[in-house]
């Protein structure tokens, strides 16, 4: 049997200025883990006087978490957090019953123009915790554990691998690892049932077929594969306990299309209010919005 059970290349979105290669969902494999949304974002060169601007957008169900290589996001969202992300940090967001928030390119960094790269990851949260109250965690770079194993550095992003846990909150049994590995390193897997690899830089080999950039390559349950890289390599590993079926829609994740139809009914109504008053608001200092999309 082979240890890898799917092979799963980008599709390229277009959110406005900037492209994606956006992997998870897939048709043949919605999920891995708690994972329910992976998008490599970059790498795009923004020249001066140019940058990101994501317009307000809710979230329910869910957890954000943005990671970069190159370059720097200011989110704000209606809790009042402001923060600006740089490479190596992380920005988990849990959005629970409900969250708004934006991501723009600060003004410093669209004055002078800047390089971005970097993953954007939805994780579904367990019925238990989905309609938990919405929060905001920055985590500086330092704070992550560095684990050095067989010439790869892993940053441990969230959960726990290799004796290490994050301190990034999670709810569910969940792992996510940076890697640079040098060529010719062992990638080791920690020990969960849903498991992925994505090679972002370089090149892999798994068992005589070689992987490179923009694969994400989704292991069979229990298995053991020889990972190891024929390049100096930049990887994510990834995935977790499987929590059961999850519906998607635009930015909203539920275990049913009715408590998604809410949410939607939520955001339109607030919008129609002015964000007064209403189930939604937006995040201090910000007018503009996404409108939800037509079905």
């Amino acid at each position: 049997m082979s240890s890898v059970d799917i092979v799963i290349a980008p599709r390229t979105r277009d959110l406005g200025g900037f492209t994606v290669g956006r992997v998870l969902p897939f048709a043949k494999r919605r999920m891995v883990g708690p994972f329910i949304f992976f998008d490599e974002m970059g790498p795009a060169d923004f020249a001066p006087g140019t940058g990101i601007d994501v317009r307000p957008h809710p979230h329910i169900g869910l957890a954000t978490v943005t990671y970069l290589f190159d370059g720097e996001i200011r989110h704000r969202d209606d809790l009042g957090f402001d923060q600006v992300i740089r490479p190596g940090d992380v920005n988990w967001m849990t959005a629970g019953r409900g969250i708004v928030h934006s991501e723009r390119t600060d003004a410093a960094a669209r004055q002078s123009g800047q390089t971005m790269h970097g993953i954007q990851s939805w994780v579904a949260l367990p019925e238990s915790d989905a309609e938990c109250a919405p929060s905001f965690h920055h985590h500086p770079k330092e704070t992550l554990p560095l684990i050095n194993r067989n010439g790869a550095a892993m940053r441990l992003i969230a959960g726990e691998a290799f004796g290490e846990t994050s301190p990034v909150k999670t709810y569910s049994p969940i792992f996510y690892l940076g890697v640079e590995a040098e060529a010719g390193a062992d990638i080791p897997l920690p020990d969960y049932e849903e498991r992925a690899l994505y090679v972002l830089s370089g090149n892999v080999a798994i068992e005589d077929e070689d992987y490179g950039p923009g694969k994400m390559v989704v292991f069979t349950p229990g298995a053991a594969p020889g990972i190891k890289t024929t390049t100096p390599s930049r990887l994510m590993l990834l995935g977790g306990a499987p929590l059961g079926k999850r519906l998607i829609w635009w930015n909203l994740v539920a275990s049913s299309r009715a408590r998604i139809d809410q949410a939607k009914e939520d955001w339109r109504a607030s919008a129609e209010a002015g964000f007064k008053d209403s189930a939604f608001s937006l995040p201090p200092g910000e007018t503009e919005f996404i409108p939800l999309p037509e079905d």
